[in-house]
């Protein structure tokens, strides 16, 4: 698998969300659909659609505030039906 270098925002929840992607790093595996060494033709492709793990985060941006998907569960309406 492919990986990226990336920039982005640490929210207070613990959860990175990128914001900008900085570099591709190429695998360089046939079977990667993001490799050079992916052919342009491959047949019934069945190949790996997805990026590993970011290799490296760089934090640009830090804030107290959750994430939008933490909001809601710690936040708003799911903690005040407790």
């Amino acid at each position: 698998m492919c990986n990226l270098e990336t920039e982005g925002t640490k929210f207070g929840c613990g959860h990175y969300k990128v914001t900008r992607k900085l570099k591709k790093i190429d695998c360089f595996n046939q079977y990667c659909i993001h490799s050079v060494q992916h052919p342009r033709n491959c047949p019934d492709c069945h190949c790996d659609r997805y990026f590993g793990p970011d290799a490296r985060e760089t934090i640009t941006h830090r804030t107290a505030d959750y994430c939008v998907s933490c909001q809601y569960w710690f936040k708003d309406g799911a903690s005040q039906r407790r």
